[in-house]
């Protein structure tokens, strides 16, 4: 009994981790392809304002 908030925290605390990796990964997948996904919305722009 005197165990199972140390348990619970533990668990709280991997949590918060795989949470901090995630994000993380995503932060670097999103500066590394950031650049590309804005040329291609500029691509479509340039064209959609071109059928105008």
């Amino acid at each position: 009994m005197l165990f199972a908030p140390k348990e619970k925290g533990q668990g709280l605390v991997e949590y918060a981790l795989i949470l901090v990796l995630v994000a993380i990964v995503v932060i670097a997948v999103l500066m590394l392809l950031g650049p590309i996904i804005g040329n291609v919305f500029s691509t479509i722009n340039t064209s959609l304002s071109s059928f105008s």
